[in-house]
Order: structure tokens, then C-alpha cells, then sequence
């Protein structure tokens, strides 16, 4: 996934090992507050990643074809280090433990890693991996991802 992935305005694409295209995001879904449509395109699933508008914290909803499928919510006081969880409906939740920041972290399930974003694994500027265990859904993994990143970076 590139960062400029999140450049609202413009559609992008999210690419497997194999280059080939695997998730399209519409960044022209903006409205009164962020939104982004991100669709699967093997399956036909479709992701809305939006930000909430009451809010004491920092959190995006994602919806999976129209039903609320996760929260992804920074922590109200956290002085050292960005810290998120994902809470994923009717499932256990998420801690993203890492550097958000430089795309260095992992989603841990009940202490178990099922999920690893990294910048380490490419030499292309401004691109990173998303490494998802086969036992979750790689478009909500994907979808967090895109949200944790519209939080940590708001300008972009």
C-alpha cells in the first residue's frame, strides 16, 4: 500500500505480493466529514471507513457492505506513543502495538500477532506491507489500516 493512498480525491489501489490489484479506494467518497469507500475487488465487498463526528477521541468507524464491522480508537491520554484499539463487532477486539508513525506495528489478538503493517519489507518510497494472519479479513485489516493512518495523519 502506498501512502498517498490516503490523498482525498483521487481512487488508489492496494496490490497483493503478486502486484496484482486487490482493493480499490475512492477517495472521492469525501463528504461532510472523512469518508472513504474501499472495495474488494475479488470478492465485491465494500468497506466505508468514516470518521465519527461526536467524539471525546480520535476514532473511525468501518462498515463491511453496509453493517458496522469495527471502531478503530486512539487512546484518550497516551504522552509516549500513539496507541489504538479495534473493536470489532461481534468479535474480540484489537491492540495495534508498534510505531504508527513510521508504519512499524502489529495487531495483537488476546497477545497473539494477527496482523503486521511494515515499511521494512519494501525499498519503494512511501510504500508499506500489510501482512494479514489467514484466520481474519484481510479488507477490514486493510480498512484499519487506512484508518489509523487518516487519524495519525489528518492533513493527508
Amino acid at each position: 500500500m502506498t501512502q498517498k493512498l490516503i490523498s482525498i480525491g483521487d481512487d488508489f489501489f492496494v496490490e497483493n505480493s503478486a502486484g496484482e490489484r486487490v482493493f480499490k479506494i475512492d477517495g472521492k467518497a469525501l463528504r461532510v466529514r472523512d469518508t472513504l469507500r474501499m472495495t474488494d475487488l475479488r470478492t465485491g465487498d465494500t468497506y466505508t471507513i468514516q470518521e465519527k463526528l461526536l467524539r471525546v477521541r480520535n476514532s473511525m468507524t468501518i462498515q463491511r457492505n453496509g453493517h458496522p464491522a469495527a471502531s478503530v480508537h486512539k487512546a484518550v491520554v497516551s504522552p509516549i506513543r500513539n496507541r489504538f484499539t479495534v473493536s470489532i463487532q461481534g468479535g474480540t477486539d484489537l491492540a495495534v502495538k508498534g510505531n504508527v508513525l513510521n508504519h512499524e506495528y502489529k495487531l495483537m489478538r488476546d497477545g497473539d500477532r494477527v496482523a503486521e503493517v511494515s515499511k521494512k519489507w519494501f525499498r519503494v518510497r512511501d510504500s508499506y506491507g500489510i501482512q494479514v494472519s489467514p484466520d481474519l479479513d484481510a479488507g477490514l485489516v486493510v480498512a484499519c489500516t487506512i484508518a489509523i493512518d487518516m487519524i495519525v495523519h489528518p492533513t493527508r
